[in-house]
């Protein structure tokens, strides 16, 4: 299995343990980019953040350790993150 395939269906920031979605959270899929297939637990962010999008932390972009991949939400589908670079 290769390193994209084993990320699919798992939580961005999550344990390797532990890292399948939870009950009672909210999630949005990440579409795209070094993240894609990931889940995003939005649970209690801003809503700024769910309307503007996310930076997050990876080591698999384009800057690698300590860069960032950007993420905003699709109007038609605000389930799904939609990738939109990376940055240092």
């Amino acid at each position: 299995m290769d390193e994209l395939e084993f990320m699919r269906g798992r939580v961005y920031g999550a344990d390797h343990d532990d890292a399948g979605p939870r009950p009672g959270r909210l999630y949005v899929e990440l579409v795209g980019g070094p993240l894609d297939g990931l889940l995003l637990d939005v649970t209690g962010r801003p809503d700024h953040e769910l309307r503007e999008g996310v930076a997050l932390a990876t080591e698999i972009g384009a800057y690698g350790p300590g860069g960032h991949t950007l993420y905003t939400p699709r109007a038609e589908d605000t389930r799904r993150f939609d990738w939109r670079g990376d940055a240092p």
